[in-house]
């Protein structure tokens, strides 16, 4: 981390404190020496005259430190479902799965697997699937059109 004030000097780095704000700012101190015969003291020292002490001290700043980071990709599909294209696929989901993990879930009452192992888990989860579908067939499949 490094900082120039106005004239192109470096300034040093002091420390990074938390403020009140839960921000973390990172504060920078130019050299007593930098700043007393600097001709830009006047613009960008809030008090120009402490440079010229020996007690004094040079130009201070501070900078709050964004809290960015890289995006990953939970931001990549948030801005994917946010998009035109995202919304109207989004609109079709109730309509697809999202009540079929539903009704397994709440009605059939499966919260967690009983078994270990993948090939144990997923013939227990082909049986959830055929129940569905056979209480789907059940329900559902003598849907003939009578006149």
């Amino acid at each position: 981390m490094s900082c120039q004030c106005p004239a192109g000097e470096t300034l040093n780095y002091c420390s990074t404190q938390i403020d009140r704000h839960n921000n973390s700012k990172a504060f920078f101190e130019g050299r007593l020496l930098q700043c007393r015969h600097c001709d830009l003291k006047q613009q960008c020292m809030v008090n120009p005259a402490s440079a010229d002490h020996r007690k004094g001290h040079g130009r201070q700043v501070s900078f709050i430190l964004s809290k960015q980071r890289k995006p990953n990709y939970t931001d990549w599909m948030k801005q994917r479902i946010d998009s035109a294209r995202g919304k109207h696929i989004y609109s079709h989901r109730m309509s697809v799965v999202e009540p079929v993990f539903a009704n397994i879930c709440t009605n059939k009452g499966l919260k967690r697997f009983s078994l270990r192992g993948k090939a144990k888990v997923q013939s227990q989860w082909q049986l959830y699937c055929l129940i569905h579908n056979i209480e789907k067939l059940a329900n559902y499949g003598n849907l003939a059109v009578t006149s």
